[in-house]
């Protein structure tokens, strides 16, 4: 952490104050200690771990309490520029985005395997289709939010923030870019998953969730669509062995096809109660931000 912190920027341009917060998820170690001799200017720590995503969310929710106009998230190991950060936040300075996330060069990193890289494109390509945005590099945590994108935040899942907030803000038509830097050696191994598999197989899991809870209809419509289309192949293959005069003999393929269609007909249902409830929780969410924003301005005065 100290090597981190002498890293970030202390003036940029066309920002008045520039404060510190770190989130002490938990740890063991000297974490809160070393975060005050060295200056820090806000710590939020809890007693126990708590994850990625909710470790992200409460220093959001600092952030906001605390006035601030521009959010940027860094990881504590090092990972990233400490100077690229003038360069993530021109965007939201420019008045061009409300999030800029930065793209690391997946490519040219040395201690990135060769399959940690496919996997952070393909990744990264079935985000931009879930969330219809163009961002190549969805994993990465460095990242400035807005004072109103931040107002828009919701992070469900347990395990990570990134994916998730990246479909949220396209679907919501959050404006998003991003923005090229740098990355420093790798100093440690990273603690946020025990294997790539392990990681592949959590992160398509928060992709499919977000994904159903944005656009259930869909999601929903697509594979009831596939069953019922299957069901009606089978319900026509038993029709030409009944003109075949063969038909006696293939009574499965009927039941089959009449569970398909059943079961097809049934997920279009649930999409369809899905997409109710997926408007009521966009009623919600305004809800939220609007008691959100009330709350925080109060503070900020």
């Amino acid at each position: 952490m100290p090597q981190t912190f002498a890293d970030l920027p202390r003036q940029i341009d066309g920002i008045d104050t520039i404060e510190y917060l770190i989130i002490n998820d938990g740890s063991t170690d000297r974490t809160v200690e070393v975060a005050r001799e060295l200056g820090v200017h806000h710590i939020v720590s809890f007693k126990q771990n708590k994850g990625l995503a909710q470790g992200f969310m409460a220093g959001i929710d600092a952030c906001l309490h605390l006035g601030a106009d521009i959010i940027v998230n860094t990881d504590a190991d090092n990972q990233y520029y400490g100077e690229d950060i003038i360069k993530l936040i021109q965007p939201i300075i420019d008045n061009k985005a409300d999030i800029a996330i930065g793209e690391r060069p997946i490519d040219q990193t040395a201690h990135f395997s060769w399959m940690k890289k496919k996997c952070q494109h393909l990744g990264s390509m079935v985000v931009r289709i879930a969330s219809k945005t163009d961002i190549p590099d969805a994993p990465s945590g460095f990242r400035a939010y807005s004072r109103e994108a931040a107002l828009h935040l919701n992070v469900i899942n347990e395990y990570t923030y990134t994916l998730e907030t990246i479909i949220q803000a396209g679907r919501n038509k959050t404006a998003i870019t991003s923005v090229p830097i740098r990355t420093n050696p790798e100093m440690r191994k990273s603690r946020l998953f025990s294997s790539m598999w392990a990681y592949i197989k959590r992160s398509s899991m928060v992709i499919i969730r977000t994904f159903m809870m944005y656009k259930p209809l869909k999601f929903f419509c697509v594979i009831g669509s596939i069953i019922f289309l299957l069901g009606v192949l089978l319900g026509i293959r038993y029709l030409i062995f009944i003109f075949q005069g063969t038909g006696g003999g293939h009574i499965q393929s009927l039941i089959l096809a009449a569970i398909l269609l059943m079961i097809g007909f049934q997920t279009v249902i649930v999409g369809l109660q899905a997409d109710i409830i997926a408007a009521n929780r966009k009623l919600l969410e305004d809800i939220q931000y609007r008691i959100r924003k009330m709350e925080y301005k109060q503070e900020k005065r």
